[in-house]
């Protein structure tokens, strides 16, 4: 694991700040995001803020549906800390370091010429960002029978386009390359560990319910 670059460029700084403006500079200008704040070998900052992200998406998770608090002991408070603690220290950088070792793989095959495993990394990283707030079930749809968590699926379909955007521009590839290439890791992070997939299970069975 590397350290901040020397001078950090825009979404780079250190700190909670840093991280801040990481998250608002990739939601509203993604593009410009991943050209100007990627920087070859300097992956810290981009675990960082997706520790962060998923530590927010985890704890909104246990404050809005306690039942998903998993059964340690000392209590559920306690119980929650210690889930955060093996979030933070081995499930985000192993679920994100694998991510990264599967992107690579598929853009082998696709481009002759494509930057670091490093630019990899940070691009995942930060295409979590709208996932922070995955978790809180505003706009989500009660009809009989079914929870439709709108913002979820919303946050786990714009993290998959942040993902293909940032590949595209990082690896200086066309946007339908990058598509194809990180259909397999977007499934991985949003469609599983965000639970994009069963958000949009959900609607399609609760349209199908109302349609049919």
């Amino acid at each position: 694991m590397t350290t901040w670059v020397e001078t950090p460029r825009e979404g780079r700084d250190r700190g909670l700040t840093g991280i801040l403006r990481a998250w608002v500079a990739v939601l509203v200008s993604p593009r410009r995001f991943f050209r100007d704040g990627v920087a070859p070998g300097d992956q810290a900052p981009g675990l960082l803020f997706a520790i962060s992200v998923a530590l927010v998406y985890q704890s909104l998770q246990f404050v809005f549906a306690p039942a998903t608090i998993p059964v340690i002991g000392g209590g559920p408070v306690a119980s929650a800390l210690v889930a955060l603690l093996v979030i933070a220290l081995f499930v985000a950088p192993a679920l994100l370091h694998l991510t990264a070792a599967i992107q690579t793989a598929l853009l082998i095959p696709l481009l002759s010429q494509r930057a670091g495993v490093s630019e990899t990394v940070q691009v995942i990283a930060y295409a979590t960002a709208p996932c922070a707030f995955a978790a809180v079930p505003i706009l989500s749809v009660l009809i009989p029978g079914f929870s439709i968590p709108v913002l979820r699926a919303i946050c786990a379909v714009y993290g998959a386009v942040l993902l293909a955007v940032g590949i595209s521009e990082v690896h200086q590839t066309s946007l339908p390359k990058a598509i194809l290439a990180t259909a397999v890791p977007s499934g991985v992070v949003f469609g599983y560990a965000f639970g994009g997939f069963q958000a949009l299970s959900n609607i399609n069975a609760a349209l199908m319910t109302v349609l049919g």
